[in-house]
């Protein structure tokens, strides 16, 4: 049986979980992922990179924009999940974040450096995230946003196993 393309529109969410024979991105190939979703055109809003596996919240620019950027990662397998329903971009992006803290790598998801939660939580420089329009709508100026941010973690320290709907 062939396989489903990926479910892309311009403009719409996506979650996608690229995984691989190998690692589907260790953190040393974290400027790949940089340049093949600048080349692509998505627009990456949350990630994490794991040992056995990549998630990443992105929305596509164009039409079919994600599947150059699964191909140029290497990614021998892939699920997709277009993320419809606005309510759950920031909790999918909180569980994208979340995931090593799950997995028991830290303790919290500041101390993984290989995540968008120190750019989207902490305002720290990433060249690879970049803000969705839900994200902010946390508040007007980005302390606001940032800590609006940090503050829908401190339910997820309380349901840990809980996953959201993304």
């Amino acid at each position: 049986m062939a396989r489903q393309p990926c479910p892309q529109q311009p403009g719409v969410a996506l979650h996608l979980v690229l995984r691989g024979a190998e690692p589907a991105l260790a953190p040393g190939d974290y400027a790949t992922l940089l340049r093949s979703a600048s080349a692509a055109a998505c627009a990456v809003h949350a990630y994490v990179l794991m040992g056995t596996h990549t998630h990443l919240l992105l929305t596509p620019l164009r039409a079919d924009a994600a599947s150059p950027l699964i191909r140029a990662v290497g990614a021998q397998a892939f699920d997709a999940s277009p993320v419809y329903a606005r309510r759950y971009v920031l909790a999918c992006m909180r569980y994208i974040e979340m995931n090593p803290v799950r997995a028991g790598l830290v303790r919290h998801p500041a101390h993984y450096r290989w995540s968008s939660y120190r750019a989207n939580a902490l305002g720290e420089a990433d060249a690879l995230v970049t803000p969705h329009a839900l994200y902010c709508a946390l508040g007007r100026s980005a302390d606001e946003r940032r800590a609006a941010y940090r503050g829908t973690f401190r339910d997820a320290a309380t349901t840990r196993a809980r996953s959201p709907a993304c």
